[in-house]
């Protein structure tokens, strides 16, 4: 896991993706709303100030038709624009309101639509500024209001009331802009994180690929340096001028080099890159590989044992870049975090294959424990406990998703403490055991295995995968 979330989108950058279409055919709507309710009104008999009320309403067509004019078809707002359109949109509703009754008017929660719309796009800053305009424009028609009229009758309710709708109205502010600002930011949040799971699944495709192509090529050029090689040894044995002999040895230790160049590109042979099954202590260690040089000892176990020492046929698990990618994740994880080992343990039953990766190190912290797989996670108490640790949102959530793609089960958490070890007890890291975070990785063996290949049985006398923690 990254030491840093980075995300792929800005923080604010929603606000770029509103098109000023987009409000501009809103505000029609809104203007078609008013008007049929100013006419609708003053045909019911109601008592308004009919031309200062059509007044406002034009001056919201005038508004917007130069702005319909002045926009091309996909023009995108800046959170200044937009923040000035929904202020504009408070205003003018503010000015009718107080033409009709002010809060009176059952239309007046339509003050709660422009905060609602910058809460969704905008920055805090800016929703807070608007919902603020919105309060005092609210607290305005409290106070200042020409009141409507019905057959010469005030409509007009008690000042309790009026409080009451107000207290209400700004109560209904707060809490929209708050509903629709944290819904927001969870999807947005996801779909960010999505995306960046989306990108290490395709790194990891590439790589995977790029990695069989490089076996295959070694493979295949493997006869011609070989035929290049004895040719080229043959010729020196036969060759007396020693300026044409060198130049023969020449080739021969250059062909010898493209071997070798060959051979560091692919690690691994062309049959088991293009494998699609392997065992699986060979596909856990193939995730944990390029972690493995980094000062932190990497125990696998099988069983309880090192895999040399472990005699049960292993169970072949698929070669996914999902399971890859997501056991890569989840060692780096333990890694960055370990003070000097990391244990991965690898155990099986007919019914279950169990990976579990615990390390040394200072275990989650109980706030951060609790909202693990959500992305973009932050903590204070994990900075306090893990120096340097800026976030463990992005990279644990691309491992948990591209896991539970394959079909496994994830828990985390803490190991169970141990009482601490005597003088001249310690036991060697072989067989001790994670103190700090551990990660459960568990799939049914007919989701990643080899059809009909998963015989394996438990040694006598085993029984089922212990979970630390």
């Amino acid at each position: 896991m990254e030491h840093r979330d980075t995300p792929l989108v800005a923080k604010d950058a929603r606000s770029s993706w509103l098109r000023a279409r987009t409000l501009l055919l809103l505000r029609w709507l809104t203007i078609l709303g008013q008007t049929a309710a100013v006419i609708g009104a003053s045909a019911f008999g109601v008592e308004i100030p009919l031309r200062a009320c059509l007044a406002v309403i034009a001056a919201a067509v005038l508004v917007n038709g130069i702005a319909m004019a002045a926009t091309t078809q996909n023009r995108r707002l800046s959170a200044r624009e937009a923040m000035v359109t929904l202020m504009f949109d408070i205003i003018q509703l503010g000015a009718l309101l107080a033409l009709t009754g002010g809060l009176n008017n059952p239309f007046a929660l339509m003050m709660i639509a422009p905060v609602m719309i910058s809460a969704s796009v905008l920055s805090l800053r800016a929703t807070a500024i608007i919902a603020v305009a919105a309060v005092v424009v609210a607290t305005l028609l409290a106070f200042a209001a020409i009141p409507l009229r019905f057959h010469e009758r005030v409509l007009a309710d008690p000042p309790l009331l009026v409080l009451g709708n107000w207290v209400s109205l700004v109560i209904g502010i707060g809490f929209f802009a708050f509903y629709a600002r944290r819904v927001n930011d969870e999807t947005f949040r996801m779909s960010q994180a999505l995306a960046a799971t989306q990108a290490a699944l395709g790194r990891e495709q590439k790589l995977t690929m790029l990695s069989g192509v490089v076996a295959a090529a070694a493979h295949e050029l493997g006869t011609p340096l070989a035929t290049i090689k004895l040719l080229s040894a043959e010729l020196a044995e036969e060759l007396e001028a020693p300026e044409q002999r060198e130049d023969a040895l020449l080739i021969r230790a250059q062909a010898d080099r493209c071997a070798e160049i060959l051979r560091s590109m692919g690690p691994r042979g062309y049959a088991d890159t293009i494998m699609s099954y392997a065992p699986v202590s060979s596909v856990v260690e193939e995730a944990a590989a390029p972690h493995a040089n980094r000062g932190i000892r990497i125990i696998t176990r099988v069983q309880g044992g090192l895999p040399e020492e472990s005699a049960a046929p292993q169970p072949e698990l698929a070669r996914q870049p999902e399971i890859i990618q997501g056991l890569r994740n989840l060692v780096q994880n333990a890694v960055d975090f370990a003070t000097s080992t990391v244990w991965i343990d690898i155990d099986w039953t007919p019914g279950m294959i169990a990976i579990e990766i615990g390390d040394d190190g200072p275990g989650y912290p109980p706030e951060v424990l609790r909202r693990i797989g959500v992305p973009f996670v932050r903590s204070r108490g994990a900075q306090k406990e893990r120096p340097g640790y800026e976030g463990m949102g992005l990279g644990l959530f691309i491992a948990k998703t591209l896991l539970e793609r394959s079909g496994a089960r994830l828990s985390f958490g803490n190991a169970a403490p141990r009482a601490p070890a005597g003088e001249g007890e310690a036991e060697p890291p072989e067989f001790g055991r994670p103190s700090g975070a551990v990660i459960s990785v568990t799939w049914s063996p007919e989701e990643v295995t080899r059809p009909a290949a998963f015989r394996a049985e438990p040694r006598e006398g085993t029984a089922e995968p212990e979970m630390w923690g």
